[in-house]
């Protein structure tokens, strides 16, 4: 857990060791109180008690800023702030978020043969005798393989930890992740026999570990790790941009084309899903109905009906 050192830090370490106690402090939700911490150190030295100023201040849209960066930005200290309200530690008003943005930026569609390539790429990575290139070996099909059949964010998958992992009936206990929310997801009848492999395998490396896919030193794979490994294999066969993250779009494209030709109770699945993919709010997920024409249609028909998908309170990043 990261050190705070302004006059203020017992306050934002109280709140901290409360969310790691709810398994709610992500690496990005740290990293924010952090950020915060050092800007009331150096711009209020002599404070000892969070003020209106010292929040306003820091969640102030900045000019470089879109919504959806900023809301990323203060959300942690708006839940700070709320923490210290709810137990009469402050008076100051809780700030509030921007508008959140529909995003514009439209991520590859992957065509099966792109992803037999891919996959038949990592299943090519050649043998070595140095132990990081041995696990690279053994995680990287596997990794992708997860990502692609589950849709959960690579953040997620690089810190699931050995005792998340439920091998005897399938289900991942998804605890440390971009937003706060815990959530499971059940594995496709196909991965359970691989991650049970995989963890067989990397018992033969690593006895006792902490982290279902440990690095060779035996903490986590970092965020470059994804991207390093997605781009050097993905190129081996395709010429097309595209990106690790992406297989979270495929996933959720790709369940809700499967509703077009089947009848089904709308907000149920959908509800599902949103579960799913760790979405707080159904409206995360409708996002992807954007990227698939052939449900755009229904997804109005539907939304005419306030109560097939309810109003809920907050946001959340995809």
């Amino acid at each position: 857990m990261c050190e705070y050192t302004s006059l203020i830090a017992p306050l934002i370490q109280s709140y901290a060791f409360y969310q790691q106690a709810s398994d709610r402090l992500s690496i990005n939700w740290e990293l924010s109180l952090k950020l915060f911490d050092r800007h009331c150190k150096i711009n209020y030295p002599a404070e000892t008690h969070l003020s209106q100023e010292m929040v306003d201040t820091w969640c102030r849209q900045r000019d470089t800023e879109i919504n959806n960066s900023c809301i990323s930005r203060i959300n942690p200290v708006i839940g700070l702030v709320r923490y210290l309200r709810e137990r009469g530690k402050t008076e100051v008003s809780e700030p509030v978020s921007p508008r959140k943005e529909r995003r514009t930026y439209i991520p590859h569609a992957f065509t099966e043969t792109e992803l037999k390539n891919f996959f038949l790429a990592c299943d090519e990575i050649p043998e070595s005798r140095k132990k990081s290139e041995q696990l690279r070996r053994i995680t990287v099909p596997v990794f992708f393989r997860l990502l692609y059949s589950s849709g959960i964010r690579t953040c997620e998958a690089r810190l699931l930890r050995l005792e998340d992992v439920d091998l005897v009936n399938g289900v991942l206990n998804i605890r440390f992740s971009k937003g706060i929310a815990q959530h499971y997801v059940v594995l496709h009848d196909s991965m359970l026999p691989l991650m049970s492999q995989y963890d067989l395998a990397v018992r033969e490396i690593f006895p006792v570990r902490m982290y279902f896919f440990p690095h060779h030193t035996g903490s986590h794979y970092e965020r470059d790790w994804v991207q390093r490994n997605f781009f050097s294999i993905w190129r081996k066969y395709n010429t097309v941009h595209a990106t690790a993250y992406e297989l979270r779009h495929n996933y959720a494209v790709e369940n809700i084309n499967n509703w077009t030709n089947e009848s089904f109770n709308f907000d149920t699945k959908l509800t599902y899903l949103s579960k799913s993919m760790g979405h707080s709010e159904v409206e995360s997920t409708k996002y992807y109905y954007s990227l698939t024409p052939v449900m755009a249609d229904i997804l109005e028909i539907h939304s005419k009906d306030d109560t097939v998908i309810p109003e809920v309170r907050y946001a959340e990043n995809i």
